[in-house]
């Protein structure tokens, strides 16, 4: 009885002993930050490596690229390798100068100031009467104005153009 009480009094002074903060107050690190919380999560910057990966135009400096097909790729039946790969090829080019023709109208946008001065609203109301009230107004290809001449606004034959009036 003798021997477990003084191995339960050493296991007891051995486990609080472990939980008792270090006597050696010299080496102590401080738990204070140098900088708030906010402050070293905003100055992780992850994307510096990259700053311009994700602006307008950037696909051109990424190493994009169709797969190459293999022997063990899919070919759609009736279609040889090669017929395949000029396909898959004309896609890619076609995609690039699409994506270069829009790179190319980036940035380009209207002075707000100047389309004011041009629909006149600087001047007077008079723009709120308009049909469209100073709204710019797309040209379509048809007529849409409900009037039944099928004639095709866009061959230059209106409905008086080349017609002799008869008397």
């Amino acid at each position: 009885m003798k021997t477990s009480t003084s191995i339960i009094a050493v296991a007891s002074i051995a486990s609080a002993a472990a939980f008792a903060p270090a006597s050696n107050c010299a080496q102590q690190s401080s738990t204070q930050l140098n900088e708030s919380f906010f402050q070293k999560i905003s100055n992780l910057d992850l994307w510096a490596p990259v700053a311009d990966s994700n602006d307008y135009g950037a696909r051109g400096k990424k190493n994009l690229k169709t797969g190459t097909l293999t022997e063990r790729s899919y070919i759609p039946s009736g279609l040889t390798k090669a017929q395949y790969e000029k396909i898959r090829a004309d896609e890619v080019a076609k995609k690039a100068s699409n994506y270069q023709k829009n790179v190319a109208k980036a940035g380009i946008f209207t002075d707000y100031t100047d389309f004011y001065l041009k629909r006149g609203t600087d001047e007077n109301g008079d723009w709120m009467k308009r049909p469209n009230k100073g709204h710019l107004m797309a040209k379509t290809k048809y007529d849409w104005s409900g009037e039944t001449n099928n004639t095709p606004t866009w061959t230059g034959l209106g409905a008086g153009i080349g017609k002799k009036n008869k008397k």
